[in-house]
Order: C-alpha cells, then structure tokens, then sequence
C-alpha cells in the first residue's frame, strides 16, 4: 500500500520530498494511518488535533492519545479547544458546519504561521463515494460529482487511492491502535444515513463501489475541466465587464451548447441557482426589463444582453460642489474637477468621462444628485429640450443602471451635465469662453 500511496503523491504532485506538512489527526483509523504512512515515507510532518467540546471525557481521551502519537513520531504537535456548540448558534449553521469551519480556519493559521507547506486530511476512496452520493441526493453539477480533490490549494489528500478494506488491513499489519468516535454510528448526521444503511445495499450491487465511484469522480473532474475552458471561451467573447455593471451578449449565449449549464457557470459568482438560469434562458425572446435576483445581484434582460448589478448599490443623495473644490468622493462616485484658462490652442476633452463646461456660466455651489422623473436639460448639439428619462432610453442605458445615474446641477437649476454621458449644451465651450471647469469621472 505504500507504494501506491506513493504512486499516487507523484502522479498528483501532491508535494515534494522536501516540503513540510501539517497532519490532521483526530485519533480514529484513518488519521492514524495516514501519520504512519508519511512517517514511513520519511516525509516532514507536524500534527494538528481539534478538539470540538462536543463528547466530554472521550474527546479528552482522543486528545491524550493523539499526543502520545505525536510524542511517538517525534513530531510538533498542536491542539486547538474550540467553542464549537457556541459559535454553530452564533453563526446559524449546523454544529457539524461549525466544526468543520474552525478546524480548517485554524488548519491554514498553523500552516501560515509555522511555515508549513500543505495541510494533510486522511480521507480516502469511501470518503469520496459518500461525498458524491451526498451531493447528489441534495441536487448538484459537475462540481459536486467529482467528489473530493486530491489536491485543492493547500490541502492535500495522499489516502484517495486507497479503500477503506485496505486501511483496516494495513492496521492489522502493522499493529496500530486508534480510537473510535461512536459519533460516526449516530443517525442524526446524514453522512452517517448514507454510510449506514444506503452505501451497504449498493455494495452488494457493485462489491468494488468506491473504486468504481473513485473512478467515475476522476472521469467527472475532467469532464469538469472541459466545460471550465468552454466556459472561459464564451466568457472572452460574450462577457464584458465594467465598473458599474457586467454585461452578457445573448447572440452569443444562444449559439453555445447546452446553454443553460454554461450560463450557470457564467452567473455562479452572482449567486443565481440552476432553476433561475433556466427561466432566465427562456426570457431571451422576451420584451426587455424582465429582472432576476439572487441574494447578492440584480439581473435585466435589456434588449440583446443581460446585464447584472449589485443588489447593494448606494442609492445616492445630494452632495455639493463647491467653487474651487477640486475632488468629491461620494457614494462610490469620484470626481476631479480642473479650472482651466482658455488659451491659444486649447483642446477640448474628449469622452463620456469627462465634461468641459463654461465656468463662467456655471453658478456655484455646484449639486450632484440622482436623476428625478421630470428632469431635463438640452443635450450638447441640441437647440431643444429634451427629457431625461427619454434621453436614457436613447441612450439604451439598462433599467438597473437608470437608478444610478447622476446629474451635475448648476445652483440656479440648470442639469450642466448628464455624468458620464452628455454635457448640458447652454454650459458647452464656445469663443467666448474665458474659463473653463473640466470635471472628470474617475
């Protein structure tokens, strides 16, 4: 078995010879095996036990032992008491949620703090079937379906080569000792559901199940691993990201293949669901304004693109500009202001960033605000007026960004510029002008 382990370590480049590893170690059969194995192979380790507060005298006893094993490996040993029932209430979640969240958390402050290189779990080819019969049971993709990953930034897992019959095997052989947590027989968790009594039926299906699911969990990650670089592909051509919002081509989106799958992958940063994906696919023959929201964004159906923003967007107020302020920071919006003499050759900038307004038809202080319904103003190279909320739908802005545009306001109520889009013609640069107020969004 060692020499597949170590087989193993090499074909996943797991780590080096020289590297350093923290072993998690809880005292039962496989953590114990997985410290004698990298004792074996002469690999540098230190030892890590938590302690969860959950089981009284016999986590106490698991805390001795696992100190003594380290004492017998003549390796650093550390110990963490946690608060875990504590922190599960204060955070909402399970307490088995709340165990596993400190352990790794502490895991990766050992590893920094030590100058570790990789943390070590013992899970092995049994551990990766339940995984994927847990997550689909509660409805997953592909990423749920690979199981567990034999290396995932520094976590490292040198036993997923390994079957549970070889574990027990390899504690006969060499005589170990371990200890039991009679929390792994308890019905509350539904791991232990699964490992209890679905995982035994298929077993008398298919008797090499783990090395079977093992295997498809291999195939799975590289199917996996297809689809991410199809996926990057739409995304370099479909997706287009800016400040304020990212936007998606539905051209583009509709010549993919198995559309759904990769706009999911696409919106799995935004937080929307699989279901929600798919009802967004069907509006693509919709009018436009059809919204879509996960807990963290806001999705619009705008035309011929999707276009996603934050949900927690500042909704902006009024902020004053005063004469001679050269910046204003507000909200998430950052202006720089620059009076200029209008001299001989004196170019004008150019951009939607950007406005370069007659200073001296400007009265002072100056407002920034959110548009307001019966807005208007006349549009640089314009002689009439023209309604603001008709100038946005001109201007094809999407229906969540309209909330969030802003105007600069002359005091005597004049809209001096549309930010970001278009100035006011009565304040534009003409002969006359003397001076002039070049306001810029950063």
């Amino acid at each position: 078995m060692l020499d597949r382990i170590q087989a193993y370590i090499q074909e996943h480049a797991l780590f080096s010879p020289t590297d350093k590893l923290l072993v998690a170690v809880s005292g039962g059969l496989d953590s114990v095996v997985l410290a004698h194995v990298l004792h074996k192979l002469g690999i540098d380790f230190a030892i890590a036990h938590g302690h969860f507060g959950l089981r009284a005298e016999e986590a106490d006893a698991d805390e001795q032992f696992v100190r003594k094993l380290a004492k017998q490996y003549e390796v650093p040993y550390f110990v963490e008491f946690f608060q875990t029932k504590q922190f599960a209430e204060q955070e909402g979640i399970s307490t088995q949620m709340a165990a596993r969240a400190l352990r790794y958390e502490w895991f990766e402050r050992l590893r920094q703090t030590q100058g570790l290189d990789y943390i070590a779990t013992a899970h092995h080819q049994r551990d990766t079937a339940e995984t994927m019969l847990l997550n689909l049971t509660h409805g997953t993709g592909l990423a749920g379906l690979h199981g567990i990953r034999p290396k995932a930034g520094y976590l490292v897992r040198p036993l997923l080569a390994v079957s549970k019959p070889d574990l027990y095997d390899y504690v006969v052989e060499n005589r170990l000792i371990w200890r039991e947590d009679a929390s792994n027989d308890s019905p509350v968790y539904q791991r232990n559901r699964l490992r209890l009594d679905v995982l035994p039926v298929l077993r008398d299906i298919n008797p090499n199940l783990d090395q079977t699911l093992s295997i498809t969990a291999e195939r799975v990650g590289g199917a996996e691993e297809i689809v991410r670089r199809y996926v990057e592909e739409t995304a370099a051509q479909a997706q287009r990201t800016e400040p304020e919002a990212t936007y998606l081509d539905i051209r583009m989106l509709q010549r993919t293949a198995a559309t759904a799958v990769v706009l999911h992958e696409l919106l799995r940063p935004f937080g929307f669901s699989y279901l929600m994906v798919k009802d967004i696919v069907q509006s693509f023959g919709a009018e436009s304004g059809r919204r879509f929201e996960s807990p963290t964004h806001r999705l619009v159906k705008d035309r011929e693109q999707l276009v996603i923003t934050p949900r927690t967007l500042t909704k902006f107020g009024t902020h004053q500009l005063q004469a001679g302020q050269e910046a204003l920071k507000i909200d998430g919006l950052h202006l720089r202001t620059e009076l200029r003499e209008v001299t001989e050759g004196f170019d004008i900038p150019k951009g939607k960033a950007v406005a370069a307004l007659d200073a001296d038809a400007l009265k002072f202080p100056l407002t920034v605000r959110t548009w307001q319904e019966g807005d208007w103003f006349m549009p640089i190279g314009m002689k009439g007026k023209k309604k603001l909320s008709d100038f946005l739908i001109d201007q094809k802005v999407p229906l969540n960004l309209k909330d969030n545009v802003q105007v600069l306001v002359s005091a005597d109520g004049k809209i001096a510029w549309v930010i970001g889009f278009r100035p006011d013609d009565r304040f534009k640069v003409t002969e006359e002008t003397e001076r002039v107020l070049v306001v810029k969004r950063m």
